[in-house]
């Protein structure tokens, strides 16, 4: 059974002291940027983007899959407890019937996200932009089967006459494919840098 390695932020910053403050920190650290990306809207065709995507599969990739996984954990526990974490939050109200509302699925989906590209991060394949590539490729594939999962549920409780594919996948694909592709390429190049 292979080990996992250092992950990117265990390596820029190796515990001289307490692991458990510098995990803390590093999910605080996390929490901030998930919540940074998710209120950042790029204007895109054809819609707007945030960069929740690319921040969970870049945190994952450097976090490695525990500390990933418990930092979109913490993230959506902060929204779910009520704190405005979340894109459309405000003029939403943040809480559990946020995550219950139409884009719960795809915030579950970062969970997975966040398991599947750390756990490629934890066998090297951070340092291998085909590897991370297709490592994210999965994930997100991952986030949109459980996003439209949970849309297909949503959609039709919440009275929306729209189509799910139209509603949860057309639009968005084509600025998924931009961020995992910049995520695939940024953390291999940070390890090249650290390397030198």
């Amino acid at each position: 059974m292979n080990t996992p390695s250092p992950s990117l932020a265990v390596h820029l910053w190796p515990s001289a002291g307490s692991r458990v403050v510098r995990n803390i920190a590093l999910v605080v650290l996390g929490c901030a940027l998930l919540w940074v990306s998710a209120k950042v809207k790029v204007p895109f065709w054809p819609v707007p983007m945030t960069l929740q995507t690319f921040a969970v599969m870049a945190l994952a990739a450097a976090y490695g899959s525990r500390l990933g996984v418990a930092t979109v954990v913490a993230y959506l526990a902060a929204g779910a407890a009520g704190l405005p974490m979340f894109t459309n939050t405000p003029p939403d109200v943040a809480g559990p019937a946020y995550l219950l509302g139409p884009t719960g699925g795809f915030l579950i989906g970062f969970i997975a996200a966040a398991f599947i590209v750390g756990y490629a991060a934890d066998r090297n394949w951070d340092r291998s932009v085909p590897k991370l590539l297709a490592a994210m490729a999965v994930a997100d594939t991952a986030v949109f089967a459980l996003g439209l999962a949970w849309l297909g549920v949503a959609v039709p409780a919440l009275g929306y006459s729209w189509g799910l594919l139209e509603a949860g996948l057309f639009p968005f694909l084509l600025g998924d494919l931009l961020k995992v592709l910049i995520a695939a390429l940024a953390v291999p190049a940070a390890w090249r840098l650290v390397g030198k």
